[in-house]
């Protein structure tokens, strides 16, 4: 495969969520412009302050109004924008919150239609308004837009009943389909959601997967021992859920299976991480007498690999409806340390067939008790060497960040793999560079 000729390439990046966020959308695009300055591309980053999933400004950015960094010995310029962030995000009060940051990026796109152009314009969707600022700029500016969608934002919000108005929804669909008409490149994570995507536009769609650093997230031998830095007996069986605590989720589920397991007393249970939920699951557990669930916050980077490895069972949980609208990114990590995801995913979905077809993981229906329960004992108590072995594998082959950015750069500088149905997907060979 040719590699992208990045010499004198400029990039644009317009996204609500960046580095130094840790998880969700905002690592995975502070990871491909951390990519792209370290191939020779410029970069000069849209964002905002860094809130999530805490929904709450993080120090140092607190009482900030417009910020600049010049970071990367001036390969990467960030901009980041005052917005609205509601403590306990609902559906107006997200839409509230978005709006603010359209609003206060517009004036720094305005502020760079003066300063030399950028060749590619990427807008990380959600918010997925976010298209209508690349337009913006290449309007004035040119350059090509990739419309990257991380998430299905309007679907979400309907099934998931944050917004009821019908009206409001027929006008979101009329917004975004607009943009993805208009844009360059329409790209996403998953099979499943290049499928949804497909239906509401008669163009190609690219295969844009998230990945991992599989150098910095790798398997731990004897990872036993890394329990009592937790304060876990080497003989415990960790039971993780790692990553954000919202609606999507359905993790009340933990605490309902942890109930039912009180009495096997090596199985612990973990929940890592926040998220507007979190709190009442705490006061739950508490009220329960749940003494085999702990909660942690988000760990560090320097720890994030040994934490990882620390756990047995890795859970993957979604409800229903979000089915094939998200592809959750806690899965690349744990595929990367070789870990055991357990997963609730219907058939017929993307996640359900990506673990099925490569024995990857073991897959339970969502929002069923008695079938998690079951499945985190047997998976406690079974030998999944095998399992194990393939995640890092498929992890290594599939989702390395370097050859799944190379694929899409290259997708964009020449002809595409041709598919059915106006669907482009990258080809992930085993054997490809």
């Amino acid at each position: 495969m040719n590699k992208p000729n990045a010499s004198s390439k400029k990039i644009l990046v317009i996204g609500i969520n960046f580095s130094p966020e840790l998880t969700g959308i905002g690592k995975y695009t502070g990871d491909m412009v951390e990519w792209f300055v370290d191939n020779n591309y410029e970069c000069t980053v849209i964002t905002s302050f860094p809130y999530y999933p805490f929904w709450k400004v993080q120090p140092p950015y607190t009482n900030k109004f417009y910020k600049r960094e010049v970071l990367k010995d001036g390969k990467l310029i960030v901009y980041r924008c005052p917005l609205y962030v509601p403590e306990k995000p609902g559906g107006l009060k997200r839409l509230i919150h978005e709006a603010t940051f359209f609003l206060s990026a517009y004036f720094v796109l305005i502020s760079l239609l003066f300063k030399s152009k950028n060749d590619y314009i990427f807008c990380i969707a959600p918010p997925f308004h976010l298209g209508f600022l690349g337009l913006f700029y290449r309007f004035f500016k040119r350059g090509e837009i990739i419309y990257h969608i991380q998430d299905l934002q309007i679907e979400a919000a309907r099934d998931l009943n944050m917004l009821k108005s019908k009206r409001a929804f027929k006008i979101l669909f009329a917004m975004e389909k607009f943009i993805m008409h208009k844009v360059d490149f329409v790209s996403s994570i998953s099979k499943g959601m290049l499928k949804k995507i497909s239906v509401k536009t008669n163009r190609e769609i690219t295969f844009f997967p998230n990945w991992v650093d599989t150098d910095t997230c790798y398997p731990i031998a004897n990872s036993a021992e890394l329990k009592s830095m937790w304060n876990f007996d080497a003989d415990d069986k960790v039971v993780l859920y790692s990553g954000s605590i919202g609606e999507k989720q359905g993790i009340e589920a933990i605490l309902d299976v942890a109930e039912q397991l009180k009495q096997v007393s090596f199985i612990k249970f973990v929940i890592c991480g926040t998220g507007p939920h979190k709190d009442k699951l705490i006061q739950r557990a508490k009220q329960q007498q749940l003494d085999n669930v702990s909660f942690f916050p988000l760990q560090e980077r320097h720890l994030f690999n040994s934490f990882l490895n620390m756990a047995d069972v890795h859970l993957v949980l979604q409800k229903k409806s979000a089915a094939d609208l998200v592809m959750p990114s806690k899965l690349t990590t744990i595929l990367a340390v070789g870990g055991l995801a357990l997963v609730t995913a219907e058939q017929g979905t993307t996640l359900y067939e990506v673990i099925k077809d490569n024995n990857m993981g073991v897959v339970i229906p969502p929002e069923d008790i008695d079938q998690l329960k079951a499945a985190i004992f047997n998976c406690c108590t079974s030998d999944n060497t095998e399992i194990k072995l393939n995640a890092r594998d498929y992890a290594e082959n599939h989702l390395n960040i370097s050859k799944v950015i190379k694929r899409m750069m290259s997708n964009m500088q020449k002809t595409v793999y041709p598919e059915p149905k106006g669907i482009t997907y990258l080809r992930l060979d085993r054997d490809a560079d």
